[in-house]
């Protein structure tokens, strides 16, 4: 069964914990607000007071309507898990035009445009997401209403891609040049059972070599996501003969194996992530059978667990795996008659975990150029496209794409331009402090 009709199934939700985020990082800690090292406050006041600096500031305000525009534009153009080429194509034809020094698009589908720095001796990377979670025959027509923007997709993550435009946009206009080579991306992959493959493609390019990467995704000017949330996800079958069910009565039941399976996991599961790293689980997605009086031939679950740390992930798996092999064997001791039930567990989703330290240069930076546009910084966990380069050992973080929405992941998804130059700033500011300012 294709994904698009999996994902109009009957669904169960067993988590082990609610969350309270619904922005495109996912579940998200807040910690006590910290200030940015002296060294790292003066560098960013003074990268602010640059003349060229400045008019940046001042273009991004005048830039409104404009990055609206791109905003709108580029929603309107469908991109469902596994099919973003059509936006692609629309946002390299973009980046052109801003006047990026070469676009293309890789393998997979990532588009990327290169402004090349004065050394190139080090790649900066600025990115946000062209996938949304929405199947294809999604109504993603911007509906208007006063300072409301609302369609499916328009903040998670399509406001991040206009401001990576705009940022490109207004950097030529000024003229600031920097000494690395600062690569403008919008990745495939993001969402769902994307897996993360845009990044990941990045990271396994040959010849490509990237020393600092910044991702934008999700709202706001205030947050700053320095860790990642690890997660493993799992399509898991249930397969059997199938029959009539009064006449091949006694034959291993599929159904029979998924609920035993889903109920041995979350009993141990409840009891495993009441201590230790916050650990969540969840059985997002279950379907199967053709009629209620036939044996089911096939019974299906979808399963995702997330952590911080590596050993909660392994060890929440595990339970996972030994719960499938329970409820397998306990089928096949009912069975009366016919063949064995077999199962099939494929891995779906496999993002990593890791940190920055909240002392390195990267995050430091973050975190004075959000009190320079006078907001309060939030260091945060959770599963972005930084997931990849925390792995790697290469400095990320993820930050907001500035003004305010709800939504996220839903039909009425909304976005309000308050103040998004905000983020625009902060971000330059951020880009500059790592590329270096010529």
């Amino acid at each position: 069964m294709n994904q698009l009709i999996r994902i109009g199934a009957m669904g169960v939700l067993l988590a082990g914990t609610i969350s309270i985020q619904s922005i495109a990082q996912g579940t998200a800690a807040r910690e006590a607000p910290v200030e940015a090292d002296k060294r790292y406050t003066q560098e960013i006041q003074a990268l602010a007071k640059q003349p060229r600096v400045q008019k940046a500031f001042g273009l991004f305000k005048e830039l409104d309507p404009w990055t609206m525009q791109n905003l709108i534009t580029l929603t309107e153009i469908p991109a469902p898990p596994f099919k973003e080429e059509v936006r692609g194509r629309k946002y390299a034809e973009m980046l052109r035009t801003a006047g990026a020094d070469s676009v293309w698009t890789d393998e997979v589908g990532n588009v990327i445009a290169k402004r090349r720095g004065k050394t190139g001796k080090k790649t900066v990377v600025l990115e946000a997401h062209l996938d949304t979670v929405f199947p294809e025959e999604t109504d993603v027509k911007v509906r208007q209403r006063g300072d409301t923007l609302r369609a499916p997709g328009i903040g998670d993550d399509t406001q991040g891609l206009a401001m990576v435009l705009t940022v490109l946009e207004v950097m030529e206009r000024t003229g600031i040049e920097t000494d690395a080579d600062v690569l403008f991306i919008g990745t495939v992959g993001e969402e769902g059972l994307g897996d993360l493959r845009g990044v990941k493609k990045l990271f396994d390019t040959p010849g490509l070599k990237i020393d600092s990467y910044i991702a934008i995704d999700g709202l706001g000017a205030s947050s700053i996501t320095h860790r990642g949330l690890g997660s493993h996800r799992y399509e898991i079958t249930f397969k059997g003969p199938g029959g009539h069910s009064s006449g091949a009565f006694g034959m291993v039941n599929p159904h029979g194996a998924l609920g035993r399976a889903i109920y041995y996991f979350t009993q141990e599961a409840d009891r495993f992530t009441r201590q230790g790293v916050r650990t969540t689980y969840n059985v997002g997605m279950v379907g199967g059978g053709t009629s209620v009086n036939a044996i089911p031939f096939e019974s299906w679950m979808q399963v995702d667990m997330r952590s911080e740390s590596p050993e909660q992930l392994a060890g929440i798996d595990k339970l996972l795996q030994d719960a499938v092999q329970r409820a397998v064997r306990e089928e096949n001791q009912m069975k009366r008659l016919g063949a064995d039930l077999t199962v099939e567990v494929k891995m779906v989703g496999d993002r990593p975990s890791g940190s920055l330290d909240q002392n390195h240069p990267l995050v430091q930076r973050a975190i004075a150029a959000t009190r320079q546009v006078e907001q309060e910084p939030a260091l945060r966990v959770g599963s972005t496209n930084a997931n990849i380069p925390f792995a790697k050992g290469v400095p990320g973080i993820t930050i907001g794409a500035g003004g305010k929405g709800g939504g996220a992941h839903a039909l009425d998804e909304w976005f309000i331009n308050d103040r998004a130059y905000l983020a625009m700033q902060r971000t330059l500011l951020i880009l500059l402090a790592e590329a270096g300012l010529r």
